[in-house]
């Protein structure tokens, strides 16, 4: 079979043999696509995992061998999510379930972007649904990245109606955007790419160039979508006093929050990172009520165009790239 590999600085194609269930109980599923998710940018630009790595888990698959208590079948077409929290440890009974080590062990082999991948018989118990009829596989493949942003917009515990900026319109943004609004918050939207300002008010969400942000906005609550370290400073001048910034981006060098600033506003900071299995039901949920829209945000490539769809994505040529892997 086919994957695709990190190595020396590109992205490359290999074969390797067919992976087999060989007695494990799961499934063996064939990977329709996979979407490139900006964590796999940073692991590959950053050189976080060592070269032979199979990156990818936003897979929509079908399966192909299964030996498993599920009622999932042979030729059903499914989304898994990659992580599975135990539920038992200090993490996961405080709600951090994604900083629990067993989440972190957890994981689909060898990675999405791979013409063939092992989903444990813990992921099919967990995480994995049938795609909804209504759903194309591209429009599926949203069901993790969804989860994350389901995640964070609980964990930020707003009240309801409160007036939140999302700073960053990227793809994350855009589905921040719109699940905080599927909450029923006020928000808005800021980016300094037009294009994708006028994608989230196509959605129906107010958006801003952030050249033309209101100097007096007093936000609820900023989240932030945005990878760049100045907007840090966006934040701080755009959330009111008392207010919470939720942190959904690392930056290229790890600027953090004036201690001053948080100490006499009042402020909360936080972080979120990866969804719980109720969070990605929440989210598959908005996807197939279609409370939450995602078509036109991705561009398709084939596996071969795979280092093609990183460097587009890395140069702001497109917002997202899905690559279709077995079609």
């Amino acid at each position: 079979m086919k994957i695709a590999v990190t190595e020396n600085n590109k992205i490359v194609l290999r074969s390797t043999p067919d992976i087999k269930l060989d007695g494990r109980t799961g499934a063996i599923v064939k990977v329709l696509g996979c979407g490139l998710c900006g964590s796999d940018i940073v692991k590959f630009r950053e050189k976080i995992v060592p070269d032979g790595t199979v990156l990818g888990h936003e897979i929509v698959a079908q399966i192909v061998d299964i030996n498993s208590d599920t009622s999932f079948k042979c030729g059903d077409k499914i989304i898994t999510s990659h992580h599975i929290p135990c539920g038992e440890c200090r993490y996961c009974l405080n709600g951090n379930v994604s900083m629990c080590e067993h989440f972190k062990k957890t994981n689909i082999r060898p990675g999405g972007f791979s013409e063939y991948v092992y989903v444990s018989e813990e992921h099919l118990e967990n995480v994995a649904y049938l795609i909804p009829e209504n759903l194309t596989e591209i429009e599926a493949s949203f069901y993790e990245p969804l989860g994350c942003c389901v995640r964070a917009v609980k964990r930020a515990n707003l009240k309801e109606g409160s007036t939140v900026l999302v700073v960053g319109l990227g793809s994350i943004g855009i589905l921040m955007a719109q699940a905080l609004r599927a909450f029923k918050m006020k928000v808005i939207g800021c980016d300094l790419i037009d294009e994708r300002v006028d994608l989230l008010k196509s959605f129906g969400i107010d958006a801003v160039n952030g050249k033309s942000l209101p100097d007096n906005l007093e936000s609820d609550a900023v989240f932030m979508t945005s990878g760049a370290d100045k907007a840090l400073d966006t934040a701080l001048k755009a959330v009111r006093n008392g207010g919470t910034i939720l942190v959904f981006s690392s930056t290229p060098l790890n600027s953090g929050y004036p201690n001053n600033e948080i100490y006499y506003r009042e402020l909360t900071v936080l972080g979120s990172y990866s969804p719980s299995p109720a969070d990605l039901k929440d989210s598959l949920e908005l996807l197939s009520s279609g409370r939450v829209n995602v078509k036109g945000i991705s561009t398709k490539y084939d596996l071969e165009d795979i280092q093609k769809a990183f460097d587009d994505t890395v140069s702001n040529k497109i917002m997202k790239a899905y690559i279709e892997i077995n079609n």
